[in-house]
Order: structure tokens, then sequence, then C-alpha cells
């Protein structure tokens, strides 16, 4: 059975006290989970560790980064390495994340690299993939995420993909007042595992995790979590809501 997540973005929010405050808050309200339910916060860098302790003991839960650089060392002032996160018993890592693809143009060549340096120290990549609104109008989504798939996962054996964690984003949905119907977050969902098959095999489609990334709130998570090949969310603003994500984690299938 493949992984039910709620997976949090703080993306670059929260100061230490406001985020001590969402924490202690979703900790103390936050569900038990099942063996097939997890709950992974991706939360800025200088508050991994202090996450990660938080969380110790808790069955199920995982801390993400929100990003890695594709060397694994060197003269790269300000970034940070996938072996220095594992050195620190990360567990997760967001890659290709639409934000970091528009404002720091990551291409899906560097994410297969990025890919890659997680893998090879036993980080789970989150690798995140959607289409724009002139995608969608023009009815190129299909062709669009498919190749963001492709190029950015297809290099790697059928062993090694089933280790990562895909993530939908129709970008056209955030922040734009559009809202993605179910059956779209379905249709589009059921495209990408088609995608996999193709390439891997039914089984090894089946058997990976896909989020629905497009403005997952408490009012329809349960919705969106229903349907048949969406596998939980990457949430963005509800997250930095305790009352909110707790409701998005009971709503895990």
């Amino acid at each position: 059975m493949r992984k039910q997540i709620a997976a949090a973005n703080w993306k670059m929010n929260l100061t230490k006290p406001q985020a001590e405050q969402l924490l202690n808050m979703l900790l103390d309200q936050a569900p038990e989970l099942t063996g097939s339910q997890e709950v992974v916060l991706a939360v800025p860098f200088p508050y991994l560790m202090w996450v990660m302790e938080r969380i110790s003991g808790r069955s199920g839960y995982r801390v993400a980064a929100q990003n890695c650089h594709h060397k694994v060392a060197g003269a790269f002032t300000g970034e940070v390495s996938a072996p220095m996160l594992a050195s620190l018993g990360v567990s997760d890592c967001v890659l290709g994340h639409s934000e970091r693809r528009e404002y720091q143009q990551e291409s899906d060549s560097l994410l297969a690299e990025k890919v890659d340096r997680c893998l090879e120290v036993g980080l789970r990549p989150i690798f995140c993939c959607g289409e724009p609104l002139s995608i969608r109008e023009a009815e190129g989504q299909n062709d669009h995420v498919g190749g963001q798939i492709r190029a950015g996962l297809f290099h790697l054996t059928a062993d090694a993909i089933t280790k990562v964690v895909i993530a939908y984003e129709p970008i056209w949905a955030i922040g734009t007042g559009r809202t993605a119907s179910a059956d779209q977050a379905q249709e589009m969902h059921a495209h990408i595992r088609s995608v996999l098959a193709d390439q891997y095999g039914d089984v090894v489609a089946a058997s990976i995790s896909i989020l629905y990334g497009g403005s997952v709130k408490a009012s329809n998570a349960t919705e969106l979590f229903g349907l048949p090949d969406v596998d939980g969310g990457l949430v963005g603003g509800a997250s930095l809501q305790a009352d909110e994500f707790v409701q998005i984690i009971r709503s895990l299938a």
C-alpha cells in the first residue's frame, strides 16, 4: 500500500517564536497515524534540527528540507548539499517546487542531478511538477507535466523511482482566484501514474505516492484525498495554521 502523506511546506515563513507556537499547537492536536500515513514538515533550513528533535519518537512524522544543491560539495557559498542534510538526519527533500522553477530558473536537467544527490545519501525526494495557466489554457498540461517527469526522473531505475514521492502543483490554481476541481486533480494524477506505468510498469506506478499541491485546505482535503490517484497533499498556506493542518492530516485516506 502506498503512503498517504500530508506534507507541510512552510516556505520562507515564521520567526522562531512563531514556529514554536505553531509546532506546539500542531503536536498537541495532531492525531495518531496509521502505518500507511505520514506527516512531512518541510521547514526552513535554520529550523531543521529543532523540528527533528521535537518530532523524535512520533511514528510517521518526518522532516524535509525545502531544497538542496546539485553538487556534493564545493565553493558554493550559501548553498546546502544533500550529504549535509543526510548527516543531520533529515529524511526528505522537496525538489523542483514551482517557485524555484520560476524564481531560480531551475531546469529539468538540474533537478535530475538533485534527485540523484538525494538518493545517493538516502534522502527521499519530493519531486514537484505542474503547469502554468498558459499551458492549461492551451490544453497542453499532460504533455508539459509528463515532460517534466520524464526529464527529471526517467533516468532512474525502477527500484530507485519507488523511493521518490511526486507532488503535482497546478500553478494556475495557486493564488490566482481559480480553483482546480476534484475531477481535474484526479485526471492529472491518473495521467502521471500512466506516464510512470508506461516506463516502469503498473506495479511500480501503483506503488508511488502522488500528492496534490493546489491550495489544499481543510474544506477540500477530504474530497481530494478520497480520489483514487491522490495520495495526500503538499500544503502551503494552510500548513501555517495548526487547526487547518490538523484537519488536513485527519483527512488522509
